[in-house]
């Protein structure tokens, strides 16, 4: 039997030349158009170099790629917005996406460098509504580019 992927198992790695071919083979699913691809995603944070507060990297469970996370800090408001969480086919259903926001909050708080957390998802997207609901983001009643903004405070 497998073991229970725990959020201790699971580790953030920032993208280099020797994991790059794995985060761009990490597809969303085909029947799926809510979270931008892996590529773009890139190709956005490199827009953002300059700045230094988008960080694109990988989820990983026990060194393997099971998910593209990207995150953007707002410096002035101290948050720490999720842009990006893709968890390709292969790794969905599976109690990944809850973990790894789990990581992502217990990592912030640890900081001491945010005192919230942002995301936003495409309505219609139940799942993403009932995950990020259920780890307690609350909608700000904000639209960005047509999506939802929820925020949990830390």
């Amino acid at each position: 039997m497998e073991e229970e992927p725990t959020e201790e198992r699971i580790s953030f790695v920032a993208i280099d030349h020797s994991n790059f071919s794995d985060a761009i083979a990490l597809k969303r699913p085909e029947d799926e158009d809510y979270v931008a691809p892996v590529l773009y995603s890139l190709a956005e944070a490199w827009l953002y170099r300059a700045e230094g507060s988008v960080n694109p990297f990988l989820a990983c469970l026990d060194g393997k790629a099971i998910a593209f996370v990207m995150t953007h800090t707002q410096r002035s408001s101290r948050t720490l917005d999720i842009w990006r969480l893709l968890i390709p086919p292969e790794s969905t259903n599976r109690g990944f996406g809850t973990r790894i926001l789990k990581k992502l909050i217990a990592e912030s708080r640890r900081s001491g460098a945010y005192d919230a957390l942002e995301l936003s998802y495409v309505p219609g997207n139940a799942l993403a509504e009932h995950v990020y609901d259920k780890m307690g983001f609350i909608p700000t009643g904000d639209l960005d580019d047509g999506e939802i903004i929820m925020r949990l405070t830390l």
